[in-house]
């Protein structure tokens, strides 16, 4: 480790992310399974392949433009489990809330809770509830885990794509990290930013039935579509090569980023997903992510190649060439 303290930046999903798993946490934890690092663990139990996964939510403010941690916490587990062709099933809820948080947003946080998990079709089914001093915690913290089952024809992971595989992304990047940073820092301008958390396991589902040549799913949430795809190309061991001119991004998310220095390939995303699929399947897929009312914007914006093994490189605009390396430092803390 480079540091001697954890910093913020150990929570971006970048770089130092990435060093304190792989340097502190798998040494200690090593196991097959979670050798992997994909969004879930697989299970064989008993001949049914399961996916497992857990993930804590801290975003400021708990309440944002589309959405708030409630629902995030939930959309962000079912989607999790989804990147590894699993249709999620259960999910478990601890909160650890501090005194004095209103009762009125808590009731609110639960009730999006619930009309989350109604929409991504998963029951809630187990959980636990702490209060810590005032103080001790910043209004309420939510950790989701989740069990899916995933059906037998998919083979799905994060060392599994191959060069040639076409890259498709399934809309614009960057709202949700946008939309959080607007309402956090009590932004002035008018903005019809709202934040894409959203269940992406209907639109798994659909991509499944057209095809099993997916061979990669990735949600880029902390750390956004840059460090992403820095982590298929470093666990396949491909190099990739995307298009800025075919990565969409809304105007008024790519004005933002541009007023306050941001990379829009590196701010989170909640509800859009990375597929690595063949590419004789490429335009089917992407069709039937198009179908979904979440992927209208989808499209390809890039490929798996045999060369700069584990760099991805963009082609820009004006017709030269950036490596697009994973992000360093916490460009937006707080986000998920």
């Amino acid at each position: 480790m480079t540091t001697d303290k954890i910093l913020l930046d150990h929570g971006s999903g970048g770089k130092l992310s990435h060093q304190l798993v792989s340097e502190m946490m798998l040494p200690i934890f090593d196991n097959p399974i979670l050798s992997q690092l994909d969004d879930s663990a697989v299970l064989n139990i008993q001949g049914k392949s399961l996916a497992f996964s857990t993930d804590t939510y801290v975003v400021d403010p708990v309440f944002f433009p589309g959405g708030n941690i409630g629902d995030l916490a939930v959309n962000g587990t079912v989607n999790d489990l989804a990147m590894s062709g699993a249709s999620p099933l259960y999910l478990s809820a601890g909160l650890i809330i501090e005194e004095g948080f209103p009762m009125a947003d808590m009731e609110r946080i639960l009730r999006s809770m619930n009309i989350a998990s109604q929409a991504a079709c998963v029951q809630i089914v187990a959980g636990d509830t702490k209060v810590v001093p005032k103080g001790a915690a910043d209004k309420i913290f939510i950790n989701t885990s989740g069990i899916g089952l995933i059906p037998p024809h998919a083979n799905i992971a994060g060392n599994n794509a191959q060069p040639g595989d076409k890259i498709i992304l399934s809309g614009t990047i960057a709202d949700h990290g946008i939309a959080v940073l607007i309402q956090r820092e009590g932004m002035t301008f008018d903005s019809s930013v709202i934040s894409d958390t959203a269940p992406l396991n209907y639109m798994v589902k659909r991509m499944l039935m057209r095809s099993n040549k997916i061979h990669a799913l990735r949600d880029p949430t902390r750390g956004g579509v840059g460090t992403a795809l820095n982590e298929i190309a470093g666990q396949s061991g491909v190099g990739i090569k995307i298009y800025e001119e075919n990565i969409p991004v809304k105007s008024e998310v790519a004005g933002t980023c541009e007023l306050l220095g941001f990379d829009p390939l590196y701010v989170a995303n909640e509800g859009k997903l990375l597929a690595f699929v063949a590419p004789d399947h490429a335009e089917m897929l992407l069709g039937g992510v198009k179908e979904d009312k979440l992927g209208k914007d989808a499209c390809i914006i890039g490929e798996a190649v045999s060369d700069h093994l584990g760099q991805v490189v963009m082609e820009t605009r004006i017709g030269g060439t950036r490596i697009v390396d994973m992000l360093t430092g916490e460009q937006l803390p707080r986000i998920c």
